[in-house]
């Protein structure tokens, strides 16, 4: 419904022939067709959303034409094909997009973003986490000597929608699990180098992701070694001059809770801290089907 928005056509693998507002009512009245049949000449911007790997010749269609990018998946998120193998188990089938391809977290990269045919959509866990971080990163406070250390929860729907056992709602419903514990999860190179370009320094991040029963949203805790002891109006003044102007981060109050309920369906990040003599605890909380 954006002003300045026209929506040309919309594609889908598994509702093809079917419009739109039949899958999600409170869309518009469009037919959904076959990704291959799509001209994306006729747009100024393509979204793409599918599987790993599998957009990729969409993509290059599109870039030759003269359309911008914005790709959801992970296909270009990191830079060098060595990673894709070892975190996805994939080779890079073009692996020259990833050296233009700006990674896409609007409050940090807005700039590059601007000016770029191919943005990488950030994924979920560290739209949560650099956020919160990386402001404080740019500001030298980060002791990279320690490890950052990351306890994220999720709604399901992080998981994408293929059904899984796992996911099935007797196994969610009352239950709540951690996974790909310590230095498991693919979102951690990610992190990593985005953390990397600010820093020049390679941190330590350990990661912990859990399951919470419940469809949507992230809630993290991010245990940030800080270079001295910083006090807790000297970091919240950081966050205020780096996101005064952003309208979609919201630095709580002390006695505010970071909560799940108050960002779901909106393009919120909010943000509170907690200062421990030389170790900063943050709280951040995201809608991941919105932010």
């Amino acid at each position: 419904n954006h002003p300045l928005v026209n929506i040309n056509f919309a594609t889908s693998r598994s509702h093809n022939g079917n419009t739109l507002n039949n899958v999600h009512p409170e869309a518009p009245n469009i037919l959904l067709n076959d990704a291959q049949d799509i001209n994306t000449k006729e747009v100024d911007v393509v979204f793409i959303c599918l599987p790993h790997t599998s957009g990729i010749k969409l993509t290059k269609n599109a870039l030759e034409s003269g359309t911008k990018v914005i790709d959801l998946s992970a296909d270009y998120r990191l830079q060098s094909p060595d990673s894709y193998l070892k975190w996805y188990n994939i080779k890079h089938d073009a692996p020259q997009l990833l050296e233009t391809a700006v990674y896409g977290l609007s409050e940090i990269n807005r700039s590059k973003i601007k000016n770029a045919s191919l943005i990488a959509n950030p994924g979920c866990y560290p739209t949560s986490i650099l956020l919160p971080t990386i402001p404080l990163i740019r500001e030298n406070q980060f002791d990279s000597t320690r490890p950052i250390i990351i306890d994220s929860k999720s709604g399901v729907s992080g998981a994408g929608r293929t059904p899984k056992q796992n996911l099935h709602f007797v196994e969610v419903s009352g239950n709540f699990q951690a996974y790909k514990i310590g230095k498991s999860h693919q979102h951690i190179p990610e992190m990593e180098e985005q953390i990397q370009k600010t820093t020049s320094q390679l941190p330590n991040i350990i990661f912990t992701p859990h399951l919470l029963p419940v469809p949507r949203g992230i809630l993290s805790t991010i245990y940030f070694p800080l270079k001295s002891n910083f006090t807790e109006k000297e970091i919240r003044s950081i966050y205020s001059q780096k996101y005064a102007k952003e309208p979609f981060i919201k630095i709580l109050n002390p006695e505010e809770p970071v909560s799940l309920k108050h960002v779901l369906h909106t393009n919120l990040c909010t943000i509170n801290i907690t200062v421990v003599n030389d170790l900063l605890i943050i709280t951040s909380a995201i809608d991941n089907l919105v932010k």
